[in-house]
Order: C-alpha cells, then structure tokens, then sequence
C-alpha cells in the first residue's frame, strides 16, 4: 500500500512556514512527517497529512502550489540498526531510493521511513515478499 505525500513549493523566506502550518492548524489537519529540502531561494516541503485532499485545498487557498505523490511509508522497529535492515532488503531488491526521511509514530509505538521509489508498484511486491510492514492510512501513524 502506499500513502500520499504533499509536496508544497515554497519561497525560502521567513514567515513561509508559519502560513502553512497556520493555515493546515486552523483547518484541523495534522502533519504525521515533514521534510523540508532548500536552495538558497526555493525549498520543497514534503509531508504526510491527516487528510491529504482537505491539506492540500487549504494550502493552494493560501497560495501555496502543491503536488500529491504516492511513497512508502516502512515500518522499522525502533532501535539502531534497525533502518539498516530495512536499507539493505531495499538494496537487494535493485530498487533505487529517490529520497528518504523518517519519523516515530507516537500513536503506535513504531518507526517509519516514508520511501520514494520511481517503480513504486515493484518497491511494493519486493517490500511485502521480504516481510516489511508497509503503513496503508496516516492516520494510524
């Protein structure tokens, strides 16, 4: 199974984020995960929402510009080493990681790492033939 992930392009300057946050709070939506990748003008905030559609109507009303795209959401029991395990299922499997980032869930007592993978329909087979739990709602995480 995979979750959607919004990506919201953003303007690197002060203030930015608090419009998101700010506006995803006052609409009652709960970011699970975040990254935030930057250049000195521009970043790329990617996360994981409680309702993804409802998040991104919101940001675009704020006028932020906005994708969904499916990742991989991988739960890893949470001690070290453990993402290593997961890591190297992943590099038999020939698969390529196009980014990574990772989160405790609070809710359920598990670690995550939220995968993009270009053939995510493969990362999906090879994933649940090697016996990874794959989260399929973020609101259980």
């Amino acid at each position: 199974m995979t979750i959607k992930q919004i990506s919201v392009f953003i303007e690197n300057k002060p203030g930015v984020m608090v419009t998101v946050t700010e506006a995803l709070g006052k609409a009652g939506i709960d970011i699970r995960a975040l990254s935030l990748a930057d250049t000195q003008d521009f970043g790329i905030l990617r996360m994981i929402a409680t309702d993804t559609a409802k998040a991104k109507a919101v940001l675009n009303e704020v006028g932020c510009v906005t994708s969904v795209t499916d990742v991989i959401a991988a739960a890893v029991p949470d001690k070290p080493g453990a993402m290593t395990e997961i890591l190297n299922k992943i590099s038999e499997t020939g698969l390529n990681i196009e980014y990574i980032y990772a989160f405790v869930s609070p809710k359920n007592k598990k670690a995550y790492i939220v995968l993009r993978i270009k053939d995510i329909d493969s990362a999906l087979i090879a994933l649940k033939d090697k016996g990874i739990e794959l989260a399929e709602d973020p609101s259980i995480i």
